[in-house]
């Protein structure tokens, strides 16, 4: 590359600038089942992101077509349409169908256990971002205790008590690790709530279309034409 007289060299990167890479190898060992932690929290959230989804749970169309089906035609068709989709709110409303006949409390026991035991299933994957939100700040608390350590270890064997560069670098690897930890145990938390909060939409959402399906298995014309 040919420089023109008097134009200005690049500017070299600053020198205190280091890489990904860098960081992980000044964190020390502990650093290991940190990532190992991301790598957890990071895969549970895509699975529980992706099983989430309206497409998969059922959508409010399909609600709303279900109890339109039950008011305009009966119990039967209901049925078939709740069979093909075979979603959590699918079956959720599944549970009240095939009970039309029964007793008010006995249909909406069978309603409440299967809606129960969707949202249990949906929740179930979330334990791990609990996991990794609890143990990731311990481990990088660990980081910073074991850093200490080999820090005023090494000023202890050398008798350098009077260089600070032996106790900045244990207080570097310290501090990375914590913030190694940090940085995994927030995301996962975040995460955590954000699916959480998907799965009370979700059960929200199942209440209330069953309440208002209810309303037409307790009209009685609709069953009879069934």
């Amino acid at each position: 590359m040919v420089m023109m007289p008097g134009a200005p060299a690049p500017e070299p990167p600053p020198a205190g600038m280091e890489s990904l890479y860098d960081l992980v190898l000044a964190g020390g060992p502990l650093m290991i089942p940190i990532g190992i932690c991301s790598v957890v929290a990071l895969a549970f959230a895509t699975e529980r992101w992706i099983r989430l989804r309206p497409a998969y749970l059922g959508t409010r169309a399909f609600g709303r077509t279900v109890v339109r089906a039950v008011k305009e035609q009966g119990v039967s068709p209901a049925l078939e349409l709740c069979a093909k989709k075979r979603s959590p709110l699918a079956r959720i409303l599944t549970a009240g169908l095939r009970r039309a006949d029964a007793p008010f409390l006995d249909r909406e026991k069978a309603v409440e256990d299967t809606a129960a035991s969707e949202v249990r299933r949906l929740g179930s994957n979330l334990r791990p971002l609990l996991l990794v939100w609890l143990i990731a700040p311990l481990l990088g608390l660990l980081g910073t205790v074991w850093g200490m350590i080999e820090a005023f270890g090494e000023i202890a064997l050398q008798e350098g008590i009077g260089r600070p560069d032996l106790l900045a670098a244990g207080i570097y690897q310290a501090l990375t690790t914590t913030a190694a930890g940090l940085a995994v145990s927030i995301p996962a938390i975040v995460a955590h709530h954000y699916l959480k909060g998907r799965i009370e939409k979700f059960a929200r959402h199942s209440e209330e279309f069953y309440r208002e399906l209810d309303d037409h298995l307790s009209g009685g014309p609709n069953i009879a034409a069934a």
